[in-house]
């Protein structure tokens, strides 16, 4: 059974990719997550907000040594002990020990700033990169063009300085996700990797208290990425990721036929630990088997005209489907009401 495929251009031993987590922050997380078959790992976000911090401190620091009488040693600089140094140093472990790409994440909103990180990620060892441009625009007087410019922005100038592919990861909040889509495929993007989940906060009416907390997704979240990697496959020449919702088996083999290169995983492994991703892989080889599938080459973006459809076609199917919906909740009303 062959679950080889490319992502990135870069070669995998299979589809199932570790995405970033606690899990893919340690060397030690790292080896058992590929000791359980995974083809890549991404390893948790280097934040622009840690860099920034990092240059503030180091201009401070600099500053105080010039208006020092003091020779060298009143300034010690800052190295493997800094943020971004344990991070670089993260990548070089594990590109040492892991013997699976080791994709790296930048995780910021602005353009500048990044290129001296990203050229320090790719001489560490990273595979490739992944953009995690968390940007959520909530200035009302923002025009969607600047906010969606902002992205083809980071996107060209971390490209400017790298050799190593660059994947965005992306949420689906465009009022065109597919024109967005399209123009960072035409601005040079490796990958694209659908989709991000941001923070939501929410509103305790008892206490008063509004929070912001992240929670683990379900496979019934798995609908829209896969949606739209059905209609991107074919219509991008960029590699297709997919996030959320993987827990089985199935949601992996579901995400390949619509057209994913990789599938990639951070709740299940955390609920279940690092070992879930052979259960998957296994799951994933017992399904091919019983389908008649041999190669993961031959599962991949099957369904995906399907899936996607034609507009008029989804406009019934819709129609279609509140029709069979109203049909059944009717029925069970009446019958738990009789």
């Amino acid at each position: 059974m062959d679950l080889s495929t490319e992502y990135l251009g870069l070669s995998l031993r299979s589809p199932l990719v570790a995405s970033a987590g606690p899990l893919t922050g340690t060397a030690d997380g790292i080896r058992r997550l590929a000791s359980a078959g995974v083809g890549a790992v991404v390893l948790p976000s280097l934040f622009e907000e840690q860099l920034r911090d990092e240059a503030e401190q180091d201009f401070r620091l600099g500053e105080a040594y010039a208006d020092s009488n003091f020779e060298a040693l009143s300034y010690l600089p800052r190295g493997a002990e800094d943020g971004s140094g344990r991070y670089l140093g993260l990548i070089s472990r594990a590109v040492e020990t892991a013997g699976i790409p080791v994709i790296a994440s930048l995780n910021g909103v602005s353009p500048g700033g990044w290129t001296d990180y990203a050229y320090a990620i790719e001489q560490a060892g990273a595979s490739a990169i992944e953009l995690n441009i968390y940007y959520l625009p909530s200035d009302p007087l923002i025009p969607a063009r600047d906010a969606e410019r902002r992205y083809t922005e980071v996107l060209t100038t971390v490209k400017a300085v790298v050799s190593i592919p660059v994947a965005v990861k992306l949420s689906p909040y465009f009022s065109s996700f597919g024109e967005m889509a399209v123009l960072l495929d035409h601005a040079g993007a490796d990958g694209l990797v659908l989709f991000n989940r941001f923070l939501q906060t929410d509103i305790d009416p008892e206490t008063f208290t509004v929070s912001t907390g992240f929670r683990l997704s379900v496979p019934a979240e798995a609908a829209l990425p896969r949606a739209w990697i059905s209609w991107l496959r074919g219509r991008v020449r960029c590699s297709l990721g997919a996030t959320t919702g993987v827990e089985t088996a199935a949601d992996v083999a579901a995400y390949l036929l619509a057209g994913a290169d990789v599938v990639m995983s951070t709740s299940a492994l955390l609920r279940h630990g690092p070992d879930h991703a052979q259960v998957l892989l296994d799951g994933l080889r017992a399904w091919m088997h019983r389908k008649g599938f041999t190669s993961v080459a031959q599962v991949r973006g099957l369904l995906a005209k399907s899936a996607a459809g034609r507009p008029a076609y989804a406009r019934l199917g819709y129609l279609s489907a509140i029709e069979q919906a109203t049909h059944a909740y009717s029925s069970s009303a009446f019958a738990a009401g009789g």
